[in-house]
């Protein structure tokens, strides 16, 4: 031990953005005292470039999973805690501080297939194997903003283009399709103003 160096001590937080699993992918970045806790982070992280998925300093993100396709881009503020949530990101995503997410919550910037029959079944038959030469139809998608200080209970789904104000507290188990005021609370499916909590 180096004299005058603290040792570290069992719960001790690393100084550099960690992944519990192995070495973070690349185009990962993740700021000073970052967990990112879970075997399944990067399944199906798919993205390309060098700032791919941005995440500040002193986050815990536990069983949470990164779907992130070819072109998308997601960034993630200082001081958050998600516990398994999925962020599915084909465009863009960008999540700002003291933003917390419980259990089973999904956020998605596209629906990741058309929403027209004949396209959908175009798009089956480009996804299916051995259909490497078939090009998919466009699949529409909007970013999606979540700011500072926002509360998301277990089992919500916020869906693309959506923006929610900073403050906002979101009710377990609404489905998010429109923007949320600044501190307001939603609650129900589709997710409606209520009273706040």
């Amino acid at each position: 031990m180096v004299r005058n160096q603290k040792p570290k001590t069992k719960n001790q937080k690393p100084a550099n953005g960690v992944w519990d699993s192995g070495p973070l992918p690349t185009g990962v970045r993740a700021g000073s005292n970052t967990r990112i806790i879970g075997s399944q982070a990067f399944r199906r992280f798919r993205a390309h470039g060098g700032a791919a998925l941005q995440i500040g300093a002193n986050c815990t993100l536990d069983g949470v999973q990164f779907s992130v396709g070819p072109a998308g881009r997601v960034g993630i503020g200082d001081y958050c805690y998600f516990t398994s949530a999925i962020l599915m990101c084909e465009q863009e995503m960008r999540i700002g501080n003291y933003v917390l997410i419980g259990w089973n919550a999904v956020i998605a910037d596209s629906d990741f297939h058309p929403l027209e029959p004949a396209q959908r079944i175009a798009d089956a038959i480009a996804c299916a194997p051995g259909a490497a030469e078939k090009t998919r139809p466009p699949v529409l998608c909007r970013p999606v903003v979540i700011e500072d200080d926002v509360w998301i209970g277990p089992n919500v789904v916020i869906l693309k283009g959506v923006h929610v104000g900073r403050g906002a507290w979101i009710s377990p188990g609404s489905v998010v399709t429109r923007d949320v005021p600044a501190g307001a609370a939603v609650a129900g499916n589709p997710a409606r103003l209520v009273e706040p909590p």
